[in-house]
């Protein structure tokens, strides 16, 4: 399970960093396109921490606005799946879960924050299953169900919690074509979301692939 969360948020950083690319290229890009451009440029280039630091002034700045906050924990949940260090998971999940509480204050009707919030709670689970899993899995499962009760047919939604289903499953030895059979459903979603915003997300289908050919 480490191993494909970990790909997963490889996967996530390489699709930011050109959606971020992207806007960096306009010619009239506003301050706030611009500073977003900018935290996904360093965050592309491995520099996790001074992209979190300026998805967080960004957030300083717009406040009605949920998107920084909502990088500013994936920069860090990411970042997180990819140590061992009890003291830095400490430190970076910490992070990114005071970033998303301030935008779940908020609003409680955003399928990508439960999401979100999902992740934070898998990184716990990752890094320690014994102590973490037994307390966080129902829980998780419960943000996921609120998930694609607002979002039915977000894919990252339906292809997240297939993929925290399959490892659950693969832990206790039960069948995972259910959770691949969503996985399916999910990259046909993909073929036709259409984010939001230029910054909205629209990572996943990637990592649903490679997810969908390990199914096979």
């Amino acid at each position: 399970m480490t191993k494909l969360i970990t790909a997963f948020a490889l996967f996530v950083i390489t699709l930011l960093s050109a959606q971020g690319q992207v806007a960096t290229n306009e010619t009239k890009a506003s301050k706030f396109e611009q500073g977003m451009g900018k935290a996904f440029a360093l965050w592309g280039e491995g520099k996790n921490a001074e992209a979190s630091d300026v998805f967080e002034r960004i957030a300083a700045v717009e406040t009605t606005n949920w998107l920084p906050n909502y990088y500013v924990a994936l920069v860090n949940t990411t970042a997180a799946f990819g140590t061992k260090d009890k003291e830095k998971i400490n430190i970076l999940l910490s992070k990114a879960q005071n970033a998303l509480d301030v935008e779940m204050i908020k609003d409680q009707n955003n399928a990508e924050l439960y999401v979100m919030q999902a992740m934070i709670n898998t990184a716990w689970i990752v890094f320690d299953p014994m102590t973490n899993g037994q307390k966080l899995s129902g829980p998780t499962m419960e943000l996921y169900a609120n998930a694609e009760a607002i979002a039915p047919n977000n894919p990252r939604v339906i292809f997240s919690k297939a993929e925290f289903e399959i490892g659950g499953a693969k832990f206790w030895g039960q069948d995972t074509k259910p959770m691949c059979a969503q996985i399916d459903k999910a990259i046909e979603l993909f073929a036709t979301f259409k984010p939001e915003s230029p910054f909205a997300p629209k990572w996943g289908l990637d990592r649903a692939l490679i997810a969908q050919k390990n199914c096979k």
